[in-house]
Protein backbone atom coordinates (compact mmCIF):
# COMPACT_ATOMS: atom_id res chain seq x y z
CA UNK A 1 0.00 0.00 0.00
CA UNK A 2 1.34 3.43 -0.95
CA UNK A 3 1.76 5.91 1.88
CA UNK A 4 1.26 9.49 0.80
CA UNK A 5 3.20 12.35 2.36
CA UNK A 6 0.57 13.56 4.76
CA UNK A 7 0.65 16.13 7.54
CA UNK A 8 3.67 14.59 9.29
CA UNK A 9 5.86 14.83 6.19
CA UNK A 10 4.62 18.33 5.43
CA UNK A 11 5.38 19.39 9.02
CA UNK A 12 8.90 17.92 8.85
CA UNK A 13 9.64 19.59 5.51
CA UNK A 14 8.17 22.88 6.63
CA UNK A 15 10.38 22.84 9.75
CA UNK A 16 13.50 22.47 7.60
CA UNK A 17 12.38 25.21 5.21
CA UNK A 18 11.71 27.52 8.17
CA UNK A 19 15.26 27.02 9.42
CA UNK A 20 16.68 28.32 6.11
CA UNK A 21 14.11 31.09 5.87
CA UNK A 22 16.59 33.89 5.12
CA UNK A 23 18.37 32.02 2.32
CA UNK A 24 18.41 33.49 -1.16
CA UNK A 25 16.58 32.07 -4.18
CA UNK A 26 15.40 28.47 -4.27
CA UNK A 27 17.32 27.63 -1.12
CA UNK A 28 14.40 28.62 1.10
CA UNK A 29 11.57 27.30 -1.06
CA UNK A 30 12.67 23.91 -2.38
CA UNK A 31 12.82 21.21 0.31
CA UNK A 32 15.63 19.25 -1.33
CA UNK A 33 17.89 22.27 -1.75
CA UNK A 34 16.88 23.68 1.65
CA UNK A 35 18.07 20.47 3.29
CA UNK A 36 21.45 20.74 1.54
CA UNK A 37 21.69 24.39 2.56
CA UNK A 38 20.96 23.47 6.16
CA UNK A 39 23.70 20.82 6.20
CA UNK A 40 26.22 23.21 4.67
CA UNK A 41 25.31 26.00 7.09
CA UNK A 42 25.68 23.61 10.03
CA UNK A 43 29.16 22.76 8.71
CA UNK A 44 30.10 26.43 8.50
CA UNK A 45 28.69 27.08 11.97
CA UNK A 46 30.81 24.27 13.44
CA UNK A 47 33.96 25.49 11.70
CA UNK A 48 33.38 29.13 12.55
CA UNK A 49 32.81 28.44 16.24
CA UNK A 50 36.42 27.25 16.27
CA UNK A 51 37.67 30.06 14.04
CA UNK A 52 36.06 32.60 16.38
CA UNK A 53 38.34 31.46 19.19
CA UNK A 54 41.42 31.94 16.97
CA UNK A 55 40.22 35.35 15.80
CA UNK A 56 39.66 36.64 19.30
CA UNK A 57 43.04 35.40 20.51
CA UNK A 58 44.68 37.23 17.57
CA UNK A 59 42.78 40.38 18.48
CA UNK A 60 43.83 40.19 22.14
CA UNK A 61 47.47 39.62 21.15
CA UNK A 62 47.38 42.63 18.82
CA UNK A 63 45.88 44.84 21.52
CA UNK A 64 48.43 43.73 24.10
CA UNK A 65 51.27 44.26 21.63
CA UNK A 66 50.06 47.79 20.81
CA UNK A 67 49.79 48.71 24.49
CA UNK A 68 53.19 47.24 25.37
CA UNK A 69 54.92 48.94 22.43
CA UNK A 70 53.76 52.32 23.75
CA UNK A 71 55.97 51.59 26.76
CA UNK A 72 58.96 50.60 24.61
CA UNK A 73 58.71 46.80 24.84
CA UNK A 74 57.27 44.16 22.55
CA UNK A 75 54.66 41.44 22.95
CA UNK A 76 56.91 38.39 23.04
CA UNK A 77 59.31 39.73 25.67
CA UNK A 78 56.36 40.86 27.79
CA UNK A 79 54.64 37.45 27.67
CA UNK A 80 57.97 35.76 28.37
CA UNK A 81 58.53 38.03 31.38
CA UNK A 82 55.03 37.18 32.67
CA UNK A 83 55.84 33.46 32.47
CA UNK A 84 59.21 33.92 34.16
CA UNK A 85 57.57 35.86 37.02
CA UNK A 86 54.88 33.14 37.29
CA UNK A 87 52.05 35.61 36.69
CA UNK A 88 49.11 33.66 35.33
CA UNK A 89 46.75 36.11 33.65
CA UNK A 90 45.09 35.26 30.38
CA UNK A 91 45.35 37.33 27.22
CA UNK A 92 41.70 38.33 27.28
CA UNK A 93 42.10 39.97 30.69
CA UNK A 94 45.41 41.58 29.68
CA UNK A 95 43.68 43.04 26.64
CA UNK A 96 40.82 44.37 28.75
CA UNK A 97 43.30 45.92 31.18
CA UNK A 98 45.20 47.54 28.31
CA UNK A 99 42.02 49.14 26.97
CA UNK A 100 39.97 49.99 30.05
CA UNK A 101 42.51 50.37 32.85
CA UNK A 102 45.68 51.73 31.31
CA UNK A 103 47.32 52.74 34.60
CA UNK A 104 47.19 49.28 36.14
CA UNK A 105 48.29 47.67 32.86
CA UNK A 106 51.27 50.03 32.68
CA UNK A 107 52.11 49.27 36.31
CA UNK A 108 51.99 45.53 35.58
CA UNK A 109 54.23 45.91 32.53
CA UNK A 110 56.77 48.01 34.42
CA UNK A 111 56.78 45.61 37.38
CA UNK A 112 57.32 42.57 35.18
CA UNK A 113 59.89 44.12 32.83
CA UNK A 114 62.07 45.64 35.58
CA UNK A 115 62.98 42.29 37.12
Amino acid sequence: MRVKGGPVTRRRRKAIKNRVEGAWGTKHTSYRIARQTLLRSADYAYTDRRAKKRDFRKLWNTRINAAVRELGYNYSTFINALHKNKIAINRKMLSELAINNKESFNALVEKVMKK
